[in-house]
């Protein structure tokens, strides 16, 4: 797990310094267009055409333009905030997963998950601060994005007992990918040698990263990997300050905290 996500954070890193130079629209087509070749070869290993037949249109339009909106948001948050800043942003996860599982799946939720909840939300407030001229209001953008991917889960929950994993994979990466190319007409900027290069290895970091947690899943419960998530804030701090001379200040660790807190709570409750 902590291998993994090293990975996604390398490969969120590697996005960061791309969008910088490259259109939104045109970083979410060149990255998908790599991140479905092993896609595909999953197709092929699944039985082929067979393994894309979908019995929820309704269900795999909804999933696919949350996964698009999310990560329009995610990358936009990585252009205007700290690598750090945006990944703790998206701890948040979990606390929207529980918060919406009783208007949406009918989950009943106790008082002490309402609790590390309310933790949790404390923990956003204190990193968005939102008061006066000191608001980190891009920090909306990873807090949007953090509430599209928890819909997205909750869909992805309905969707899995009579939808195949591939196929929900396939037709997600290929929206992202259309979306991205709609773009195409508002300019795009050629893309360089080195440069293609680090969008190829985004493709290879996302397919090695998600192997390597699907095997710690195997391995082991969900309770006692998953909080190793966390040590992928380690990694983003490390990373944007050697690359971007970037530090979190009190107010993002102190908030990432709650976050952290409130998650592993909800976690530990799960578990009981």
């Amino acid at each position: 797990m902590i291998a993994g996500g090293a990975l996604i954070t390398v490969n969120d890193a590697i996005l960061k310094w791309l969008s910088g130079s490259y259109p939104v629209g045109e970083v979410m087509f060149v990255r998908g267009v790599f991140v479905s070749i092993p896609i595909v070869f999953l197709v092929w290993r699944a039985g082929g055409i067979r393994s894309l037949i979908i019995f929820s249109w309704r269900g795999h339009l909804l999933r696919a333009g949350l996964v698009v909106c999310g990560t329009f948001m995610f990358i936009n948050g990585l252009i205007l905030l700290p690598l750090a800043d945006a990944i703790a942003i998206t701890f948040t996860g979990p606390i929207f997963v529980t918060a919406l599982a009783p208007l949406l799946l009918d989950e009943r939720v106790g008082w002490r998950r309402w609790g590390a909840v309310l933790v949790g939300f404390c923990g956003v407030l204190i990193m968005v601060r939102p008061t006066g001229e000191a608001a980190q209001w891009a920090a909306l953008l990873p807090l949007g994005a953090s509430l599209t991917g928890a819909l997205r889960d909750i869909v992805t929950r309905r969707l899995a007992f009579r939808e195949r994993s591939v196929a929900l994979l396939f037709y997600t990466t290929l929206a992202v990918v259309l979306a991205g190319l709609s773009t195409l007409p508002m300019g795009w900027q050629p893309i360089g040698a080195g440069d293609l290069g680090l969008f190829v290895l985004t493709g290879i970091l996302i397919g090695s990263a998600h192997f390597l947690m699907i095997e710690a899943f195997r391995y082991a419960e969900a309770t006692v990997v998953s909080p190793f998530k966390y040590f992928n804030l380690v990694i983003a701090v490390v990373l944007g300050f050697l690359v971007w001379g970037q530090f979190p200040d009190a107010w993002t660790i102190g908030g990432a905290a709650f976050v952290i807190a409130g998650g592993l709570y909800i976690l530990r409750r799960e578990a009981a």
